[in-house]
């Protein structure tokens, strides 16, 4: 930005539109801009242009009708053009000098908002790393996270639409993903030296990562902090640019304004405040005098209307005051207020308003260089020469020595001083060469009396030679500078006379001192004193150019200073001069009347000649170039003429939609800079805050109507304000109210109830995901706040929920609307994706039948689509899936904010759910009869339901149960038949192959015993009582159905049994074993099936047990019975050997060889070995043996002791003796224990045997080495 208080560096651009605005047009005394006319040279004349268009014309009429209607645009825009300049004007002058606001530095950092394009991006940065495309290493956890993120939030419309609206930034982005997957992290099983805070950063620091993609955090940091500085606090450069922009003015017109409006100046602009107070104070006494005040509620407030006008000009008079004299000054203001203004002070303390020449008190720093000495000739070239300097009462300082054949110096000195006209005093020496000289010699001095006006710059002046000095042509090169103090304005030589003071026309110096922001006097000095030998006091002076006055001679220009009973006539000798002390007095005086330099060249009278003025001063030429470019009208208007209300709203519009434009996420707030000017503007310009509200809330609205995201903070603060103002409790002061603001209120508040309503309606697309954070809780108190009657009374608290719940019924119409639009829209999406033929005939078709079918058709849109109803189905289990995550989403981003109205949420969701109960009751009843595909939708809907507190067994939820009970019982009597059915053609085709644990039937009963139970289980049916009624159901069922298993193989058993053989060549089939399996399973499966957890202790648990066990303990008893009808065939072949019989004798001649005993010790053998092998239970084999082990035994002793008076034969024994060591030493080694194997039977039969062993050992001579003394030991045989 180029400096605008320089005045020789001019753009090209500005010389550019020079050169093309003097040829540019002027019609009906309108100026075109110079944009305009280098655009249209032709300008504004309407008829050469319509002349040269009329051939392709239709009609001369339309042509003039046109050009007339261009001409009315041009005329507007141009108005427009000067509006934005004369506001531009008072916006400057807002910058430039500031006395009543400054930037605030508490404000909320905003955001930097995602736009259209860096929403792609972002987009396509995520699905890079879904895809495998980065090179960041992510868990499986992670990457689910990041792909839900994706799928929920940034494919979202809703999302879409908060970028759209300006509201969405990286922030939103990044605290949406980290709510998104704190409750995953938290779910994660824990891992030994890994929190979950750990975790939880790892993945934030990986999600900054994609979402930067390859962009340098470095340079991101610095473009962040850059631009938060920026919003932070704004230099004045900058503003004047930003309102440039805001109001769409040139670069070219900002320097003719600047430099023409002295906006550097602190003088000016503060003596341009000035003069707008004091024209705002006649603005109030024309108002009490005239009576047009504004139309207010009350007519008391006409007077108290004043009193505020007068008050907050007091105020900004102190605001003043209180200021510095000039900006970074130290000098402190005397508190002295106005005199010459009746209205505010009263006259009676004019004594106490009057100047002395006391308070007048100047300060001034003198810097003195003494450079070098000339003409120093008659000293010799060694000797030692100095200089001294002084100002008139201070202390004297002293240069370094020097030779006298290089007298130079450079040496600076530095006073201070209170005299405006000091004397400067300098001195030259040389050192004494004289033993008793006592004092060095001096050469020469110079007396200087400079001034601030003097020039700065080293300069020679002659010497005044001391006696005795040779040299008498010395000179001395120095430089004097006199800075001006802050509170001198002016200073300078003229010429004056007046009525009270200065009465001899005379040349004096005066100084043009500022005492205080209100108090300026003009000070005549003489040489060497502190106090002004006399002053004037310029409250309620004119200063004004005049002619040469006749009679006085001396001074070439005149000026004066007129009030009323004195006039005081001044004269400089040059217009330069003059110029600068009429400005400088103009701005002291606070005078309303603007004086203007002569255009001409002054006629000097007292010399009878003529001679050029010398130049005039830079601020007239910038004057005189802004008025050669149309810029004096905007710059010399009154600002108290103008109606700031209106030019205000116009700044604060145009200023609104510069801020939701650019790079921040403002939510309509403004920046601090933009907030600075508002307040400066409001305050110097006496614009009502009341009015500065109402339209701030007016253009909020209007910007959020069209869909912009507007804090529901902000407009809270400003409703708050105007509410307090128009029900009289004076926010700021203010106690008047007019008719416009309580009716603009009025519809301000209407509109804003609308737009809360509706905001609530649109909740879930108004705050996507809960953004921005707090909104949608401020939403609801700022509601509460518009319902209330009045600031003092409370809305009762039923009208407010009232309201929420009639918004919250629409907004479930809302939601389930867009969700259906959605589910449909991606459905076709899927169909389209997977069955493209299917779907282009389907399409082809519908078209067709659609043009066939009559306009009287209700419903032509359905003709010709087949929806099958397991599509149907399917459609709704999706859109059911959606339900659910809205309701998810709710509780998760929208449940906080509606603390209070929970309940109100809680009816959301029932309704939202009644809505999509007439979808799902629709696909439902279009279902076959005796088809369970839809258990998974109620599956789907009950888990969601039964863990939510609030809709567990709620309205919905229990429609649900309805409809599916009549269902569940239906399956569940349907599966009974058909697990009855197979159970009984199961078992008549049953061949006992062993299947897993049992049989074929078995198994597949358990199967689906299990699998019903196991289904009915995963339903979690929500009613205790129904719940209760199925698992007994489910239980008695089990049981029932494995009581007729075990007594199905029950019988299938015995009958097994009969069909086998009787004789040692029996062998257990694998049949046999399969039954005990399928008993062994059956126990098993029972302890799972039948038990009741609840109430009754596993009562059919313990029935079906104990069936179980007296069944096992019947078919041991069967094969038992088996095994000992096997032993009474071989015992009765050895009963034909017995003692006395016809057939002993003859079978004692065939020598009959062990292959009946071998034939029943492999049988044994074999069935022990098939048991132990092919059962599945130890404790039922235990039992079998010991069973089977005495029962035989006991044959063997009641056989033998039938036979107790028979001695047995030979070959009896040696069988019996074989059997029975066999069988004792088989058994013992399957596990029989020593207590069942050494029996009272078994010895017994071994002592018999024993005692028929030694008898037949003396009888025969011998037993050929079968003998019972080997049935103890455990030899291999």
């Amino acid at each position: 930005m180029l400096d605008p208080s320089s005045s020789e560096e001019e753009t090209d651009e500005v010389v550019e539109v020079e050169r093309k605005e003097v040829t540019a047009p002027k019609t009906a005394g309108a100026r075109v801009s110079p944009k305009r006319a280098t655009e249209s040279p032709s300008g504004l004349q309407p008829s050469v242009r319509g002349s040269s268009a009329r051939p392709s014309s239709p009609s001369p009429s339309v042509a003039s009708d046109k050009e007339k209607d261009d001409l009315e645009k041009m005329q507007k825009e141009e108005e427009e053009r000067k509006k934005r300049l004369q506001l531009y004007v008072f916006v400057m002058r807002c910058i430039a000098y500031p006395f009543n606001a400054k930037q605030p530095t508490d404000m909320a950092r905003r955001q930097q908002k995602i736009n259209k394009q860096q929403l792609q991006t972002v987009k396509e940065r995520f699905q890079a790393f879904l895809s495998g495309d980065t090179q960041i290493v992510a868990d499986e956890a992670f990457i689910n996270a990041v792909q839900s993120y994706y799928d929920i939030f940034l494919k979202s419309d809703r999302v879409s639409r908060m970028v759209q609206s300006g509201g969405c930034s990286a922030s939103d982005s990044r605290e949406v993903f980290k709510k998104h997957i704190e409750k995953r992290v938290r779910s994660l099983p824990e891992i030994d030296g890994l929190s979950k805070e750990t975790v939880l950063s790892s993945w934030m620091a990986k999600f900054d990562t994609i979402y930067r993609g390859e962009e340098d955090p470095r340079k991101h940091q610095q473009r962040m902090t850059a631009s938060a500085a920026s919003e932070l606090i704004l230099s004045k450069d900058q503003l004047y640019e930003m309102f440039q922009n805001i109001l769409g003015i040139k670069k070219f017109e900002h320097q003719l304004l600047y430099n023409a409006c002295q906006l550097d100046n602190p003088d000016e602009q503060a003596a341009q405040i000035r003069r707008e107070l004091d024209g705002r104070l006649q603005m109030a006494d024309h108002i009490a005098r005239g009576g047009k005040f504004p139309m207010f509620v009350s007519k008391e407030m006409e007077g108290m209307f004043i009193e505020e006008l007068r008050s907050s000009v007091n105020l900004l008079m102190a605001n003043l005051e209180s200021m510095p004299v000039a900006k970074g000054g130290d000098f402190k203001l005397q508190k002295l207020k106005r005199g010459h203004n009746a209205s505010i002070i009263d006259m009676g303390q004019e004594d106490e308003n009057t100047l002395s020449k006391s308070d007048v008190v100047l300060s001034f720093t003198l810097e003195v260089v003494i450079v070098e000495v000339q003409g120093l000739k008659s000293l010799a070239p060694n000797r030692i020469v100095y200089c001294t300097m002084e100002v008139e009462g201070g202390q004297k300082l002293q240069t370094d020595q020097a030779e006298a054949s290089k007298p130079t110096w450079g040496t600076q000195g530095d006073f201070t001083t209170t005299h405006p006209l000091p004397s400067v005093k300098v001195k030259l020496f040389t050192e004494s060469t004289g033993v008793l000289a006592l004092e060095d010699k001096e050469l020469g001095r110079v007396v200087l009396h400079p001034t601030p006006n003097s020039p700065k710059q080293s300069e020679l002046h002659k010497m005044t030679v001391a006696k005795g000095c040779p040299d008498s042509d010395l000179k001395i090169k120095l430089a004097i500078r006199m800075d001006k103090p802050q509170n001198m304005k002016h200073c300078g030589y003229l010429w004056t006379i007046g009525k009270n003071v200065w009465k001899r026309w005379k040349k004096r110096f005066f100084v043009l001192v500022q005492v205080s922001q209100y108090t300026f006097a003009m000070c005549s000095y003489r040489e060497k004193k502190a106090e002004p030998v006399e002053l004037l006091q310029l409250d309620g002076y004119t200063v004004d150019y005049t002619d040469p006055q006749p009679g006085l001679d001396g001074g070439r220009t005149f000026f004066n200073a007129v009030k009323e009973g004195d006039t005081v006539v001044f004269a400089s000798d040059d217009e330069q001069d003059r110029i600068l002390w009429v400005q400088a007095m103009y701005r002291a005086t606070g005078q309303s009347h603007k004086p203007v330099p002569p255009t001409q060249v002054q006629k000097l009278n007292s010399r009878g000649g003529t001679s050029n003025q010398l130049d005039a001063p830079i601020s007239q030429f910038y004057a005189d170039r802004a008025q050669k470019h149309g810029m004096d009208e905007f710059i010399s208007a009154n600002p108290c003429s103008f109606d700031h209300a209106s030019l205000f709203e116009m700044v604060q519009r145009l200023t609104l939609d510069h801020r939701l434009n650019d790079s921040y996420s403002c939510l309509g707030w403004f920046s601090p800079g933009q907030v600075f000017v508002m307040d400066e503007y409001c305050a110097r310009n006496g614009v009502r805050g009341c009015h500065r509200h109402l339209c701030y809330l007016g253009d909020l609205l209007a910007r959020a109507e069209n869909g912009a995201m507007i804090d529901p903070t902000l407009l809270h603060y400003s409703f708050a304000f105007c509410a307090s103002h128009v029900h009289g409790n004076r926010p700021d002061g203010i106690g008047t109210v007019t008719v416009e603001e309580k009716e603009r209120f009025e519809d301000i508040k209407e509109r804003l109830r609308v737009l809360l309503e509706s905001q609530i309606t649109h909740f879930r697309y108004c705050f996507p995901f809960g953004r921005p954070e707090g909104a949608l809780k401020a939403t609801l108190s700022l509601l509460e706040r518009v319902l209330m009657k009045d600031i003092v009374t409370p809305v009762p608290q039923d009208d407010v929920k009232w309201v929420i719940r009639k918004r919250l019924e629409q907004a479930a119409l809302v939601n389930y609307q867009r969700l259906s639009e959605y589910a449909k829209v991606e459905g076709k999406k899927r169909e389209m994706y997977e069955h493209p033929v299917f779907c282009l005939a389907s399409q082809v078709m519908d078209l067709t039948i659609r043009e066939k079918t009559p306009k009287n058709n209700k419903d032509p849109e359905n003709v010709g689509r087949l929806v099958t109803p397991a599509k149907k189905l399917e459609d709704n289990i999706r859109l059911a899936e959606l339900v659910i995550e809205v309701l998810q989403q709710n509780e998760e981003h929208h449940a906080e904010a509606f603390a209070w109205w929970s309940d109100l949420m809680v009816e959301h969701a029932e309704t939202f759910l009644s809505l999509y109960a007439v979808d799902m009751d629709g696909a439902l009843e279009v279902q076959p009869p005796d088809s369970w595909d839809s258990f998974p939708l109620f599956q789907l809907l009950n888990d969601f339901l039964r863990v939510d507190y609030n809709l567990c067994n709620g309205k919905f939820h229990k429609h649900l149960q309805d409809l599916y009970a009549p269902l569940v019982v239906r399956y569940v009597d349907l599966m009974e038949s058909s697990i009855a059915q197979s159970i009984h053609r199961g078992f008549e085709r049953e061949s006992w192959e062993p299947v897993n644990n049992g049989s074929g039937t078995s198994e597949d009963l358990f199967w689906k015993l299990d699998a019903l139970q196991t289904f009915i289980r995963d339903l979690h049916w929500p009613e205790e009582e129904f719940g209760k009624h199925l698992e007994s159901r489910l239980k008695l069922m089990s049981s029932d159905m494995i009581e007729s298993c075990v007594k199905r193989t029950r019988i299938a058993f015995e009958a097994k049994l009969q069909k086998s053989s009787r004789t040692t060549d029996f062998r257990i089939p694998q049949s046999i074993c399969t039954m005990f399996n399928v008993m062994v399973d059956a126990k098993a499966q029972s302890a799972k099936l039948c038990a009741m957890e609840l109430g009754q202790e596993r009562q059919y648990h313990s029935q079906i047990d104990n069936l179980i066990e007296e069944t096992v303990k019947e078919m041991i008893t069967l094969l038992v019975a088996k095994f000992v009808v096997i032993l009474e065939s071989v015992l009765a072949k050895l009963s034909r050997y017995d003692e006395g019989t016809l057939f002993s004798s003859f079978l004692s001649f065939t020598k009959p060889g062990m292959d009946i005993a071998d034939g029943y010790v492999t049988f044994v053998r074999h069935s022990q070995d098939m048991l132990r092998d092919k059962v599945n239970e130890e404790v039922y084999i235990e039992r079998l043996f010991d069973q089977w082990y005495t029962s035989t035994m006991n044959l063997l002793g009641t056989w033998l002791t039938d036979r107790m008076d028979l001695q047995l034969h030979l070959y009896q024994l040696k069988i019996l003796i074989r059997i029975v060591k066999k069988k004792y030493r088989d058994f013992r080694l399957q596990g029989v224990l020593d207590s069942t194997l050494n029996s009272k039977m078994y010895d017994t039969v071994r002592n018999r045997l024993t005692l028929e062993e030694a008898t037949a050992s003396v009888r025969e001579g011998g037993m050929q080495g079968i003998s019972m003394k080997d049935s103890d030991e455990d030899d291999d045989d």
